[in-house]
């Protein structure tokens, strides 16, 4: 494992803690860090919630969850990450805010930390471009909810070294992961596929073809998919969605991947889906309530 044994996570919301709980399950030991101790101690709630509901369900046993939650500390402090094997950022989808994370970060650095992002659409070049050693950084995009989906996408940037990508590869495989390779082009493979379908699924409905009922049963049912685009956009966050929407508009200066303007209004609004209330659906009573 290229002496991998302490993984530092940079962002306690739902991709970082998920990282998190899947690294103290695989033995390795966490160091969980946010810009407050109350973010903090909300990651570290949703990760006992996460891995009490795997033992409810016989995914994992009662000792396996005691020892997973045993080995996640939380880390006040950022330089604290440095001192781990792999540090791993899990913030915001947003270049500035990576970048300025990555530039924090670099001085406290030991010689042989390996640097990943879990971003899910920037390139791994620019991010890796104001480190100190682009040669150990790396992509590796976990897909949402961590604990549940299989897959980790595992990006190089055109100076990581083969060392790295196999260290990343490894790493990915034993925590019971499949891992897939992509090249450092805007939004990678799957959000390259996926997130312009929820697009384009925003402008069936700002364009009056169907309502979302329609749109999300269509799809469900004449595609076999488990959930509908536009509840799917609201469960991975619609300022998300827009984002790297933006990142495939401007990267690849294609109008095929111009954001509608209907998802513009609902960012705009603060209906972000299910993380604050309000989306395509309404969250807050019972049952979701298309909003349209």
């Amino acid at each position: 494992m290229v002496g991998i044994k302490t993984v530092g996570v940079i962002g306690a919301g739902q991709m970082g803690s998920g990282i998190a709980h899947v690294c103290a399950l695989g033995g390795y030991d966490v160091m969980l860090h946010d810009v407050s101790a109350d973010r903090i101690a909300t990651g570290l709630s949703l990760i006992e919630k996460n891995m009490a509901r795997q033992v409810s369900r016989g995914i994992i046993e009662p000792a396996a969850m005691e020892a997973g939650m045993a080995r996640i500390k939380p880390a006040g402090e950022l330089q604290v990450i440095g001192t781990t094997d792999l540090a791993i950022e899990a913030a915001t989808e947003d270049e500035e805010v990576k970048k300025s994370i990555f530039k924090a970060l670099t001085p406290y650095l030991s010689d042989t930390t390996i640097l990943a992002s879990n971003t899910s659409s920037i390139s791994i070049t620019r991010l890796a471009s104001v480190s100190d050693r682009p040669e150990r950084f790396i992509g590796l995009h976990f897909m949402n909810p961590v604990p549940l989906m299989k897959l980790v996408e595992i990006i190089r940037g055109i100076a990581t070294d083969a060392v790295t990508y196999e260290a990343a590869v490894n790493f990915a495989r034993s925590l019971g992961k499949t891992t897939a390779n992509a090249e450092d082009f805007p939004a990678f493979i799957v959000n390259r596929i996926l997130v312009p379908m929820i697009n384009e699924a925003i402008y069936t409905l700002y364009e009056g073809v169907g309502t979302v009922d329609a749109i999300d049963t269509a799809l469900k049912l004449g595609a076999n998919h488990p959930m509908g685009p536009l509840e799917l956009g609201d469960f991975i966050g619609l300022d998300t969605v827009l984002s790297i929407m933006n990142v495939l508009h401007e990267g690849l200066a294609d109008s095929k991947y111009r954001p509608c303007p209907l998802l513009v209004k609902y960012v705009e609004a603060g209906w972000l889906g299910r993380k604050t209330g309000r989306g395509f659906y309404d969250y807050r009573g019972d049952m979701p309530v298309p909003t349209r």
